[in-house]
């Protein structure tokens, strides 16, 4: 087993071609973040963690159905996704519950202390996600990749079709805003 090793892209493709525990590595690696990122975004731990599960059952879906093309970062991909489910929520003011349905998946159960846990993953990254959020999507989809990603320059500028010195930019100045950003709000 690859475990750690493998990319977000290639966890992806090895659960396209059946590997079982590749999506567990993907999830093990992002559901913090998702769950952070939603619980910031409704009302409470709950309604994260079931917008989570909708995330991550509808990646699970695209992924069998090898709707997977280049991609770069799992987790923009996943925070995508869960901005489209939480969109979705806001529309019919409800959780959208069609992905984990088609898989027969049961609705997630929290104890206090799960949702404990959800809130306190809400404001440990608030300053970072709120800055991230701030920037031009070139910017952040450039930051998100280096960062997050851990991807090479000349990787990132070949799947974008720019020039690595315009990554490099992208990458400096929006982690330059960032940190103004957070500097202030952190005042």
């Amino acid at each position: 087993m690859q475990g750690d090793r493998r990319t977000d892209e290639q966890l992806l493709h090895a659960t396209n071609a059946g590997d079982i525990d590749a999506f567990g590595e993907l999830f093990a690696r992002h559901a913090e973040t998702v769950i952070a990122y939603l619980r910031r975004r409704v009302g409470n731990a709950e309604t994260a963690a079931d917008l989570a599960a909708e995330t991550f059952a509808a990646a699970l879906l695209t992924a069998h159905r090898g709707r997977i093309e280049s991609m770069p970062s799992g987790i923009a991909w996943l925070l995508g996704i869960a901005r489209h489910k939480l969109i979705d929520s806001y529309r019919a003011a409800r959780v959208q519950n069609a992905a984990r349905a088609e898989l027969a998946l049961p609705q997630v159960a929290l104890e206090d202390a799960d949702i404990e846990r959800i809130d306190e993953l809400a404001g440990r990254e608030r300053p970072a996600i709120a800055a991230l959020e701030q920037l031009s999507e070139d910017e952040r989809e450039a930051i998100v990749q280096r960062i997050l990603g851990e991807r090479d320059y000349e990787e990132i500028a070949r799947d974008l079709g720019e020039t690595e010195t315009t990554i490099r930019k992208r990458v400096s100045r929006g982690l330059a805003r960032m940190r103004q950003e957070m500097g202030a709000e952190l005042r």
